[in-house]
């Protein structure tokens, strides 16, 4: 499954479109390699993501195309959360 699809299908992410920026932009990784939007994933990689001044790694439970809201927090595993102490300059949105 395309890494931008698991990220809205699990809701780690809630648009697709925002996913593949995110990865667009080198702040996810699969397996401790930078990842696109197109990267494959699959059950048992490991995610780390940056939202901001946070980096989220996430173990990948489950592949489905579909799932009910209730149901995507079993599609990953959260193993860690950190929280960062200074945001790399490449990471500052400076748009309004």
């Amino acid at each position: 499954m395309r890494l931008d699809k698991f990220l809205k299908v699990s809701r780690l992410i809630k648009r697709r479109t925002l996913a593949k920026e995110v990865a667009d932009q080198g702040r996810i990784t699969i397996n401790g390699k930078k990842a696109k939007a197109s990267s494959v994933v699959k059950e048992g990689d490991e995610l780390a993501i940056r939202f901001g001044q946070k980096l989220v790694t996430a173990r990948v439970d489950m592949l489905k195309d579909s799932v009910k809201k209730d149901e995507a927090g079993n599609m990953f595993t959260i193993l860690k959360e950190e929280k960062l102490d200074k945001v790399e300059p490449e990471f500052i949105d400076d748009e309004d």
